[in-house]
């Protein structure tokens, strides 16, 4: 069975999108939509922007979206999908491409969460470091024993890799133990801050909004939600699975190994580098991978 997989956030690269524009009539029509609905030429400062316009949420995130999507419609009746998944921001993708959400909804959708989550890390100095070589079980043993600041886990990568998310000093103290405790690496991120926390309260209450009122249909094949990690097909689960993800962890190794025991055999990442590709690799060896960009 064909399962593909979409990624978030860290993905994007100058340039990313720009044989697709050029290329292909459909892409470039849907790029040029893009632009008119966000307000602001995207695709400049996709194809020929530098490394800090592209790190800016409000615009990584539609980015990513963007060429994930595109990438997915151009694909026309090669896209047959049995199962998707994303990784975060990449859940959007998953869902504009599974026909859940339409294209414009699902681009209005990313803009405002992107727009939210920096309103959020505005609010209080936050930030993620990633955990290399500790079992899930210990690393998170380790964030609960930071009492006085905000840790959390926020994503299981794969296994032996753990993102933490929290309060800047939280994550100071908290990368000391994992070091301490046998960890290979205990490195902060450059991010805005702590996505998948409980510090992004204020930006899961706006997008619940946006969210509710936008319309979803039901998916062409089940999605695996980061929330639940199982399949879902139900429009109402799913907005709430959506809205639930930004203060809840993704759990991406889980959501692969069940979609493995759901029937997956071939993985293949549509969208900008990757990522997911050298993630899946590691959650399994019986797996065929693939990327397309």
């Amino acid at each position: 069975m064909n399962a593909y997989v979409f990624p978030g956030q860290g993905a994007q690269f100058v340039g990313m999108g720009k044989d697709l524009y050029e290329s292909n009539p459909l892409a470039k029509e849907l790029f040029e939509k893009a632009n008119d609905i966000l307000g602001f030429r995207i695709t400049d400062l996709m194809f020929a922007g530098t490394d800090e316009d592209l790190k800016q949420t409000k615009v990584t995130q539609p980015a990513v979206f963007l060429h994930s999507v595109i990438l997915a419609k151009t694909l026309g009746d090669e896209f047959k999908p049995d199962m998707v998944a994303g990784h975060s921001l990449g859940e959007f993708s998953a869902l504009v491409a599974a026909g859940a959400l339409s294209f414009e909804d699902g681009l209005k959708l990313v803009s405002h969460r992107a727009m939210a989550m920096q309103k959020a890390c505005e609010m209080k100095p936050s930030t993620m470091a990633a955990v290399l070589a500790l079992p899930d079980s210990k690393v998170e043993e380790l964030c609960a024993q930071v009492t006085d600041e905000i840790v959390v886990c926020a994503n299981y990568n794969c296994p032996g890799q753990v993102v933490i998310s929290g309060t800047v000093p939280g994550i100071d103290k908290a990368c000391e133990l994992m070091l301490a405790a046998g960890a290979k690496r205990a490195l902060k991120l450059k991010v805005g801050g702590a996505f998948h926390s409980p510090l992004m309260e204020p930006a899961r209450a706006e997008l619940a909004a946006a969210i509710e009122t936008t319309a979803f249909n039901k998916p062409i094949c089940p999605i695996y939600q980061n929330v639940t990690t199982k399949a879902e097909t139900c429009p109402d689960s799913i907005k709430a699975n959506l809205i639930a993800q930004l203060t809840s962890p993704v759990r991406w190794t889980q959501s692969i190994q069940n979609m493995i025991a759901d029937g997956a055999t071939h993985f293949t990442e549509l969208g900008p580098g990757a990522v997911l590709q050298g993630l899946i690799k590691k959650i399994s060896k019986d797996v065929t991978v693939e990327g397309r960009q």
